[in-house]
């Protein structure tokens, strides 16, 4: 079996800021670490691996800097990394680092079984593995708390729900997203991190993609654009207005009555 997990480097704490003129992340090079959701999806990864006899290869898109993260996956136990680095990469949102992530993937060979934290702790919108799943034409499943069985063509799972949680049984190939709690990330060893440090990382750019348009990646092809950045102020709260039910439904009817006469002028 093929395994990939899709890793990110994140700010580490409160010094990372953004860029007010491009909306974008000034990311500081020397406060960064592996995305802590990753470390679940890397331990669930490795599990897999270990149980199936299969092979586990990791990805992530950023800046060279970005491979600090694959050596910490590798050090866990991950036998190769891929750093997608590219200044035509910069800038991506969603779309667009889901495409550069699903077109590695594809010039990989492509693979059993993808696995994805459920989110990041800068994006924070929990959206890569669902985007991923459909630039490569798979199912995707999130917030998965328990992975019971993994056979070469299907994946028992458990996935937490608003109202609860649901089993679910789905075809391979698949992409995956974990979430924290249900797993320990493994440490390192010292011998690990000695390895790690000696494994030849594979970086790929633009010229090395099978789609080689740099309007599909990038800050080019992302339809997320932010317009502005501040600091919420908290406004005095209001009075609360205290009236009879039947005045409020009154005031809902006319309310209701308006927004129909004004959807009538607008035709």
């Amino acid at each position: 079996m093929k395994i990939a997990v899709c890793i990110k480097q994140v700010p580490a704490g409160a010094k990372s800021v953004m860029d007010p003129e491009k909306g974008l992340l000034a990311r500081i090079e020397t406060d960064t670490r592996l995305n802590p959701y990753d470390a679940f999806a890397i331990e669930a990864a490795l599990q897999i691996a270990e149980k199936t006899g299969g092979t586990l290869t990791a990805f992530t898109m950023g800046p060279p800097s970005a491979g600090q993260a694959l050596r910490e996956a590798l050090a866990m136990g991950v036998q190769a990394g891929v750093l997608l680095t590219d200044r035509a990469f910069a800038g991506a949102d969603v779309a667009a680092t889901s495409h550069t992530l699903g077109c590695a993937i594809k010039k990989a060979g492509g693979f059993d079984l993808i696995v994805c934290g459920q989110q990041t702790t800068d994006g924070d919108t929990a959206q890569v593995p669902f985007a991923l799943g459909a630039c490569l034409g798979v199912c995707a499943l999130g917030w998965v708390t328990e992975i019971s069985e993994v056979s070469e063509k299907e994946i028992f799972l458990t996935q937490e729900l608003s109202g609860g949680s649901q089993t679910v049984r789905a075809a391979l190939p698949a992409c995956i997203a974990v979430g924290k709690g249900f797993l320990t990330p493994r440490l390192p060893s010292l011998a690990g991190r000695l390895a790690a440090k000696k494994k030849p990382l594979t970086m790929w750019g633009l010229a090395d993609m099978a789609d080689q348009n740099p309007e599909h990646y990038g800050l080019h092809a992302s339809p997320t654009r932010v317009r502005r950045i501040y600091a919420a102020k908290a406004e005095q709260k209001a009075s609360p207005i205290r009236e009879p039910s039947s005045a409020v439904a009154q005031r809902l009817r006319s309310a209701a009555k308006q927004a129909r006469e004004e959807g009538r002028h607008d035709e």
